[in-house]
This record gives structure tokens, C-alpha cells and sequence, in this order.
């Protein structure tokens, strides 16, 4: 009699192992981070980070846990929220230097292309989770641009953060969506956690004599009841989709300013 043995299959590379699996916190060698790549995109090199691919940032010592390689905004979209924020910087009225602020740092990466296309600009960002936090402030050490990484909650810690008076900000805001994704309703920009409401409200209240860019990461599809929420916080503000994914699933930026407009 013959035996027939099914070999186990190997789980896919996908959002739910490296999110919510047994890859969460778990660091990933350069070959699980092509697969992750691979196996969700079809393509190996898709997490390119601080302009490299994964092979070159990882000979450089990067390294990534699995929830960060999900959750890191890759250089496609980090370099052209840098390009759009740029270009709304260069219309402020005054010359001057600009503070750019994550209060969600994660892999700093968004942060990292708003410094490199944003003359004359500082980098600080805030990452509450312990672990996250020494990773990415061993990869900055690796890195052309300086960031101030710090450790704690941003609500908490932006109180100790000095701006000067010839500074403007730059305030980059991408909070974990949780469950305010809804395919069928879009991203509610009121549900994130925490809200990019309640984000938007304490930092102008903390600086407000200060001129601030906001730049929110939106999904194509958004709540408009929240979207019109948000837009009435601001004094100006204009939404750019980028078209890398098929259409209705594309992500993009919600710019904004408060104390002046471009």
C-alpha cells in the first residue's frame, strides 16, 4: 500500500503573518522581506527604504520587524509626499527654517524624504512603542539625514519641543487606520488611532503662533463627513492620490495649512 504524505505548506508572506502572526515582532532576514514583497506584490524589491532596495539597505545594517515592513509608507509613496510637501513649502511667504514632525515614526521613512526635499528643514520624530524605537534610531544612525528620535507619546511629548520664531512645521500625520478602513465607506479619518482629528486639534493648540503644513496620509476612497471635518480645522487645504495601485485602492496625502495660506 502506498502512502501519500502532504508536505506542510508554507504560510504566504502577507499582511496577516507579518501584522498579526507569528512574524509581528519578530526581525526579518532580507529573504523574508523579499518574499513578504513577492509573495504580496509580486515583486521582491517592493519595500524599498531611504532610496534602496531591500538587498542595499540591508548590507547596510537596516533591519525591520514583520508589523514594520506592513505599516512602513515605502519610497514610491514617501518620496512623492516629500516632492508635494516641498512644493507647498516653497510658497510660504517668509523665507525660513521648517521643523518636520512624525509623531508616528515607525520607520521614519516618510520623514526621511520630507527632509530630503525640504531645504533647510530638522527632523524630529516620536515613537511610543519601546521596541520600534531602538530599531529604527539604530537605522537612522546609518542614514544621510538626521532625525531626533524620541521616545514617548507625541500628546505628551511635543510640550518639550522648542520652535524658534523663524520656524514653520511641517507635521506629518499617519496613525495606525485600525478599523477606520472600510472598503465599502473609505478611511474615516475620525476613527484612526488616534484620531486625525483629535491629531490636527492638539497640535495647533500647542503652536498656535506657529505657520504649520499638514500632511495627512489618506486613502482614495475617504469619509466625507470626516474629510470636510478636517478641512474645516484648516485655512487651506488640497488632496493628491498617487496611482501606483489599481484604482479605488490608492493611497495619497491630505495637505493642509493653519496660520497661513499658500
Amino acid at each position: 500500500m502506498n502512502e501519500h504524505r502532504t508536505e506542510p505548506r508554507t504560510p504566504p508572506y502577507d499582511r496577516a503573518l507579518l501584522l498579526h502572526g507569528s512574524k509581528r515582532n519578530e526581525l526579518l532576514s532580507l529573504e523574508e522581506v523579499r518574499r513578504y514583497g513577492r509573495d504580496s506584490f509580486s515583486d521582491p524589491d517592493f519595500i524599498r527604504l531611504y532610496g534602496m532596495t531591500p538587498a542595499q539597505w540591508y548590507g547596510r545594517g537596516v533591519r525591520l520587524l514583520g508589523r514594520t515592513a506592513v505599516e512602513c509608507t515605502r519610497d514610491a509613496v514617501a518620496d512623492r509626499i516629500g516632492q508635494d510637501v516641498a512644493a507647498v513649502a516653497g510658497s510660504l511667504p517668509v523665507s525660513g527654517r521648517w521643523v518636520a514632525v512624525d509623531p508616528f515614526a515607525g520607520s521614519c521613512n516618510t520623514l526621511y524624504w520630507i527632509l530630503r526635499h525640504v531645504p533647510r528643514a530638522r527632523g524630529i520624530a516620536f515613537e511610543f512603542d519601546p521596541q520600534i524605537y531602538q530599531l529604527t534610531k539604530e537605522n537612522l544612525a546609518v542614514l544621510d539625514r538626521t532625525i531626533d528620535l524620541k521616545l514617548g507619546d507625541y500628546s505628551v511629548m511635543m510640550g518639550h519641543v522648542s520652535i524658534a520664531s523663524d520656524e514653520a512645521m511641517i507635521v506629518f500625520v499617519a496613525p495606525p487606520w485600525g478599523t477606520a478602513l472600510n472598503e465599502a465607506e473609505g478611511l474615516d479619518l475620525r476613527r484612526t488611532e488616534p484620531p486625525i482629528t483629535e491629531i490636527i486639534a492638539k497640535i495647533s493648540n500647542a503652536f498656535p503662533a506657529s505657520r504649520i503644513i499638514f500632511a495627512v496620509q489618506v486613502y482614495e476612497k475617504l469619509n466625507q463627513g470626516s474629510l470636510a471635518e478636517i478641512q474645516g480645522k484648516l485655512d487651506w487645504s488640497d488632496q493628491k492620490i498617487y496611482d501606483f495601485n489599481a484604482a479605488g485602492r490608492n493611497h495619497g496625502i491630505l495637505l493642509g495649512t493653519r496660520g497661513w495660506t499658500p
